[in-house]
């Protein structure tokens, strides 16, 4: 069975065995129960762990403030360990039998695509905090992730203004890769380039001396890269040690999400390019009492806290902001309450719901890999979800249920 029919038949089996009665959240109990469904072992786990520590904190700082609606808040990890089937089976249990108030998690597109029809129909509140390709219009979900309309728009113009007009582009093989692609070819093509090829690899290609071949014969002016996971960080390690980091620049939509820049050596990264809401020298007040407190409660020796791990952070103060709004857990009148533009002043700035597509306005900066660290050269202010915005109006159409894959 390929891919997308397995998500097919999980999301349709799952859904067919559930019938039944939706949950119901006890306003009277005496916690309130959040889920949180990311990789904490698995292929992926790079990712998820930094997710889950965010989460972790989050809570805590609310309880510390005496949580929400008088009630402490109690936080349930699953770890679906990079398996689709589990994050199924997790969505099912977080929805029917633990009766979470809200699930925050999924990685892939994949794993929301998965979760989203099974919240959707229980009537559990999603909120998908990861950069991700655009294109869901759900009103029971909030992307609090960016989007390549956000990033991929800032990042590719300023790439090639530096190292030329002639792009390769190498991406994981799933909805991210392949719709992010496109984006790259659209705004290479909207800035005077052309693209040269576009290269897609499972999740568990670690081999990539064949492709590596073919782009040193191709000549590109630069590589852009939309690889994901820890197998994938191969390519990276293969790509210097043919000599190409220092022939052929390189700039990517994922790196460092999972701290790679960590891992490997600044002789096989340094002078990568990349665009995210968040990097962790960031100066403002905000984001300095952060870290204070972040690595007070996980060590000061922590990595560096990536861009998926405060997307989550601030999807979690983003939901609570939401309820304390609207003085209940009832999930539509936390959907209107968000719907009204909450906005927070985060680490990353501020964060403000788009009421139209249930995705955010945010800043995006670019930085360059150096030494192991993430050097911010320029920032962009209030960045919409533009790409979304193209197809999706849930205050004009507030049954859209899917994830649109935009035209280009």
């Amino acid at each position: 069975m390929d891919r997308r029919a397995f998500l097919k038949s999980s999301a349709a089996s799952v859904a067919a065995g559930m019938a039944g009665s939706f949950p119901f959240i006890a306003e009277a109990a005496d916690e309130i129960l959040v889920g949180g469904i990311t990789d904490l072992s698995g292929g992926l786990d790079i990712y998820g762990k930094p997710m889950a520590d965010c989460l972790t904190i989050a809570v805590e700082e609310w309880n510390a403030q005496g949580g929400l609606l008088g009630k402490q808040i109690k936080l349930l990890n699953y770890d679906p360990q990079s398996s689709m089937q589990l994050y199924t089976q997790f969505a099912q249990q977080s929805a029917l039998k633990d009766k979470v108030a809200v699930v925050h998690g999924g990685i892939t597109s994949a794993s929301r695509e998965v979760m989203r029809p099974v919240l959707d129909r229980y009537r559990t509140l999603y909120f998908y905090n990861t950069q991700y390709e655009g294109g869901v219009c759900d009103r029971n979900t909030f992307c609090t992730g960016v989007t390549p309309g956000q990033t991929v728009a800032r990042l590719i113009p300023y790439a090639m203004k530096q190292w030329g007009k002639k792009v390769y582009v190498v991406a994981a093989d799933y909805n991210y890769g392949q719709i992010t692609s496109q984006w790259v070819k659209k705004f290479v093509q909207d800035n005077g380039g052309s693209i040269q090829s576009i290269d897609f690899f499972p999740l568990d290609v670690t081999n990539f001396g064949s492709t590596i071949s073919k782009i040193e014969s191709a000549k590109p002016d630069m590589l852009v890269s939309a690889l994901v996971g820890g197998s994938h960080m191969s390519f990276y390690r293969q790509w210097a040690a043919a000599g190409l980091h220092k022939k052929i620049p390189l700039a990517s939509t994922t790196f460092a999400g999972g701290n790679e820049q960590i891992v490997l050596s600044p002789e096989e990264c340094d002078g990568f390019l990349v665009s995210y809401n968040y990097f962790e020298n960031l100066d403002n007040p905000v984001n300095k009492a952060f870290k204070d407190r972040f690595h007070k409660r996980f060590g000061a020796n922590y990595p560096n806290i990536t861009e998926l791990a405060m997307g989550t952070y601030q999807g979690f103060n983003l939901w609570a902001q939401g309820v304390k709004k609207a003085g209940t857990l009832d999930r539509v009148k936390v959907i209107e309450a968000l719907e009204s533009g909450i906005s927070i002043d985060a680490p990353s700035g501020k964060v403000s719901i788009d009421p139209a597509t249930h995705h955010c306005v945010l800043n995006v900066s670019i930085a360059q890999v150096k030494n192991h660290k993430l050097d911010i050269v320029q920032t962009f202010q209030n960045q919409p979800p533009v790409d979304t915005s193209a197809v999706c109006n849930l205050i004009k159409n507030p049954r859209d249920n899917q994830q649109y894959v935009i035209k280009l």
